[in-house]
């Protein structure tokens, strides 16, 4: 079975883990092309207590949130399934990141730069033919940047296209191991040229030799096959057909989860397919 690099479990535990910092350092200085003057040198790993719960158990969304050692902060999130609002779902969270830097009464010259880097497994910017691109704050008729506290970034892996291992720039040798297209034998090959990668790839040995983590990969990759299926239905039926009593008692439940959390109806409706009557309904 072909191993899914992309599988929320494996992705934290590669670029989550505080113990494997010089990991997430490598890929985040990588995909945000960051130079010896400004290298990220330390990163501060931020608990998430209150991720959402989606109806696909957050298959479909992976959040690693970080402060680095310059106050910037950073969040990664992993989008497995086509999502046609992304940007503004991206920005929803980066107002969210940028907004909780400043408890009540502190000053703005507090604030410091928040990006987001969003990494899809479809296309999403149908009229853009990079797999990255990056978006910030400018002039529409200067161009000039109004402030360098904003940036979104968008790695779409599909877009990624095959080329020489040897040849590869950092960022792109990161998107070419999530990407799934290499063999094992360019797999070798690419950790020999490229150190960080052969610290990925035996990382990846000692997780999948790991019955346990073996086993919790497998019971992700089945609730994600599954998500598929029903997503599937729901597209091509619509939402009525589209659930059967289980599967709507499910949502349900979710979704009152997340109402209890205090969680806003408009994200709820987004991540569940629920309309927000439905939900205002279950809310009362």
């Amino acid at each position: 079975m072909k191993f899914n690099r992309l599988n929320d479990l494996y992705f934290k535990r590669l670029l989550g883990d505080k113990n494997k910092k010089s990991l997430t350092l490598n890929f985040l200085n990588s995909i945000l092309d960051r130079d010896a003057n400004n290298y990220f040198t330390d990163i501060t790993f931020l608990d998430k207590d209150n991720e959402p719960e989606t109806i696909d158990g957050k298959l479909s969304k992976l959040d690693i949130r970080a402060d680095m050692n310059d106050g910037t902060q950073i969040e990664i999130e992993v989008q497995v399934l086509p999502f046609k609002l992304m940007a503004e779902r991206s920005l929803y969270y980066w107002s969210k990141i940028y907004a909780e830097q400043l408890g009540k009464g502190e000053r703005y010259k507090k604030l410091k730069k928040t990006i987001a880097i969003n990494l899809l497994n479809f296309d999403y910017l149908t009229d853009e033919k990079d797999w990255h691109n990056v978006y910030t704050l400018l002039n529409t008729k200067s161009y000039r940047k109004l402030t360098d506290h904003m940036e979104i970034h968008f790695a779409e892996i599909p877009k990624f296209k095959l080329k020489d291992i040897r040849k590869m720039r950092a960022a792109e040798t990161w998107i070419a191991y999530f990407s799934g297209n290499y063999n094992d034998k360019e797999l070798e090959e690419l950790s020999m040229n490229k150190p960080i990668m052969k610290e990925v790839m035996d990382f990846e040995r000692s997780f999948l030799m790991d019955k346990m983590q073996r086993r919790e990969y497998e019971q992700r990759e089945k609730a994600l096959r599954d998500y598929y299926s029903y997503m599937g239905e729901s597209y091509d039926d619509g939402y009525d057909k589209g659930y059967d009593e289980g599967k709507l008692e499910g949502v349900n439940e979710i979704a009152l989860r997340m109402l209890k959390r205090g969680k806003d109806i408009t994200e709820i409706a987004e991540d569940t397919g629920l309309s927000i009557e439905d939900i205002q309904k279950l809310q009362a």
